[in-house]
């Protein structure tokens, strides 16, 4: 057992702000050195210094501000205005901006102060030493499409941790025993089993952009019934013996008063994500959840995709609940993919009546212009087989 102070010695403590006071020092003494010696021109190397700095990530947020109008405008934005949100995202606002307006009016009113001969040194100098002020002080931090571009590449983000989380320690352990259980419920209620529908012994996740999910599915749409939950899955986990998982199958009626049972449920993670969105001290708004709310569907699609334990035993439906006022959305998002299911990924046999005699094809067999069949047959012989050439005699 450790005492609280070895775990203060292993627990890393947050960074502060020293890199700003050692930046802010040593800028300070380097410019006043160069006060002292030549206090004419400090204004205009300043100024150049702070050009050099600042057009650089400058011309990089054109760059950055090109993809995001072309590619991304629409799904990361949504639509909103390109100035209130796009530029500052691309670093072509807030401090850097300012840093560059307020040197370029500096080295404008230092015109006539710059000698014509430059001490490269000089300037050198005053680059490397304004350089960690303006990184500290945020004039050249990283913009907002770089650090997502980093964290989506490094996998850093919040919603690739619960995608994982959601796959390992849930979807991983169940979906293998779904089809088990689904039997043993049509074999308790008496049901058919061939009556589900192939996409009905899949689980359905619904992950709704808003992340706002209601317990109670029944509560959101009337044509949604609880019916009863599937039999339960005890598994020995993280030191809990036979730890209870379960699924809960509804009835979802259609259009027609027809009725279809299927297994489905909301994705867990999402009321982290919701719920992060509603504490100001974990510094997660609106944008940012529906933003993560899109990586962790991509996330854990692209996992799923992989896994062989999950193959064909899910389906993941996004639903983007915010623009719809049907109080039935949901029952018909359900249906829809459950006719999705049925008419595209499991109809394997074509319908004899749909299929249609070739005009130029004639059965060799048949005297009356009967239309050969399409079908692939097998044709074996019992006859014994031959060589493929007659050997000859060898002549001497």
């Amino acid at each position: 057992m450790q005492c609280p102070r070895e775990q203060d010695a292993l627990i890393p403590r947050p960074r502060g702000d020293l890199p700003k006071l050692c930046a802010a020092v040593t800028a300070a003494v380097t410019i006043g050195g160069m006060l002292l010696f030549s206090p004419e021109k400090l204004l205009g190397w300043i100024a150049m210094a702070v050009l050099m700095l600042t057009g650089g990530p400058l011309l990089h947020g054109l760059c950055l501000l090109a993809e995001e109008l072309i590619y991304h405008s629409n799904t990361r934005y949504r639509g909103q205005g390109m100035l209130s949100h796009m530029l500052p995202a691309c670093g072509l606002g807030g401090k850097t901006l300012l840093a560059a307006g307020v040197a370029s009016l500096m080295l404008y009113l230092a015109g006539h102060h710059l000698p014509h001969k430059c001490n490269i040194w000089e300037l050198l100098v005053l680059v490397f030493v304004l350089y960690p002020l303006l990184k500290v002080s945020g004039v050249l931090g990283p913009s907002a499409v770089e650090v997502s571009d980093i964290c989506e590449g490094r996998k850093k983000n919040v919603a690739h941790g619960l995608a994982w989380s959601f796959y390992l320690g849930y979807l991983r352990l169940v979906l293998p025993h779904l089809e088990q259980s689904i039997a043993g419920f049509c074999a308790t209620h008496q049901l058919n089993n061939t009556s589900w529908g192939r996409g009905s012994r899949k689980l359905l996740i619904l992950i709704p952009l808003n992340a706002n999910i209601s317990h109670k599915l029944e509560d959101e749409d009337e044509n949604i019934q609880f019916y009863d939950n599937l039999p339960n899955n005890e598994i020995d986990r993280a030191g809990v013996r036979g730890r209870v998982y379960k699924h809960s199958v509804y009835r979802i009626m259609d259009e027609n008063r027809k009725v279809h049972e299927c297994v489905v449920e909301y994705a867990t993670p999402l009321l982290t994500l919701y719920n992060m969105s509603q504490e100001s001290s974990a510094g997660f708004g609106e944008p940012e959840r529906r933003q993560q709310v899109l990586l962790f569907f991509r996330t854990l699609q692209d996992i799923l995709e992989h896994s062989l334990e999950c193959r064909n035993r899910y389906k993941l439906i996004l639903l983007n609940d915010e623009q719809e006022d049907d109080p039935h959305f949901l029952s018909k998002a359900i249906l829809r993919h459950l006719e999705q299911q049925e008419r595209e990924e499991f109809c394997l046999t074509p319908n004899p009546q749909q299929e249609r005699a070739h005009p130029f094809v004639g059965n060799a067999h048949s005297n009356n212009g009967d239309v050969m069949s399409r079908d692939p047959t097998l044709m074996i012989s019992l006859e014994q087989p031959q060589p493929l050439r007659v050997p000859t005699e060898d002549t001497y």
